[in-house]
């Protein structure tokens, strides 16, 4: 049995779907038992717990052989830093115990040490934490999500505009969520001793001016980019309605972004374009 934290996210509902597809017994891990039905009807079971349980959390993975672990993105209205460090604990804490033989969990590129880092922190918290508990660890360091433009689509398609806080000319490996749960499930289910830190990305690497072009081409219409300056971060957070602690951590986060962690050589590729997400999300 496969215990999968975030079934109904992007990332969890993509590796549950090629685990089911190969015939696999899944478990969703959800806060509600309604929004994971979907689940049910294509065969997988149901557990029901709060991350900030952690015995409870630990009686699903007792449940099972082999769990994907995710760290739910805190609501940005509250201090999303200290809120996911000790959701981060709580999943630590939620192992010792549980018998799993072997974990996989999702992190990110640029993972590392710092205050007021967003997920780049938290996740290296993560990553540091699992590094030190007796369970075999295989950690996917996932690229930029593709998944991150969604929220810009709207502004694209109805003014022509690409509001970004990336350099127009940096080139970022992207991935799309899809084939970082499908990297995810093919860790899950490979040998013990499969563990460690792997790069995911995928088939090519963009630029912001990419994007847009392709924004362009799918929507048919002239698109621009519109390039939020360093200095503004904090205020363009806070205007989305971040609280303070949360404007801080995401505009750090983005800084470190921008800055760029060393690049990989040899990641694991996705097939999924930029061009073939556009065109599904829209």
């Amino acid at each position: 049995m496969f215990i999968i934290m975030g079934g109904t996210g992007h990332v969890g509902s993509a590796v549950a779907d090629a685990l089911l597809r190969d015939g696999e017994d899944v478990t969703i891990v959800t806060r509600s038992a309604q929004s994971a039905a979907p689940w049910r009807a294509r065969g997988a079971s149901i557990a029901v717990a709060d991350i900030n349980d952690a015995g409870g959390l630990r009686d699903v993975f007792r449940m099972g052989r082999r769990a994907l672990l995710l760290n739910p993105p805190a609501n940005p209205s509250e201090d999303t830093d200290a809120v996911e460090h000790r959701t981060v604990d709580n999943i630590l804490d939620a192992l010792e115990g549980s018998g799993l033989e072997k974990v996989v969990a999702v992190s990110t590129y640029g993972a590392t040490p710092g205050e007021r880092s967003g997920d780049l922190g938290t996740l290296w918290r993560m990553e540091r934490g699992l590094a030190q508990q007796e369970i075999p660890a295989a950690v996917n360091r996932g690229a930029y999500y593709m998944s991150n433009w969604n929220g810009v689509i709207d502004a694209a398609r109805e003014s022509g505009a690409l509001p970004t806080m990336l350099p127009a000319d940096l080139t970022m490996p992207m991935v799309a969520p899809a084939d970082v749960g499908e990297a995810a499930a093919q860790r899950l289910v490979s040998d013990v001793d499969d563990i460690g830190i792997r790069y995911v990305e995928g088939p090519r690497r963009y630029t912001a001016a990419d994007v847009a072009r392709v924004f362009a081409r799918q929507l048919n219409r002239e698109v621009r980019l519109e390039v939020i300056p360093p200095e503004d971060l904090e205020a363009t957070f806070t205007a989305l309605g971040f609280s303070p602690a949360a404007a801080s951590s995401y505009a750090g986060m983005t800084r470190l972004t921008i800055d760029g962690p060393e690049l990989p050589d040899a990641p694991w590729r996705g097939s999924t374009t930029l061009e073939q997400y556009v065109k599904s999300v829209l």
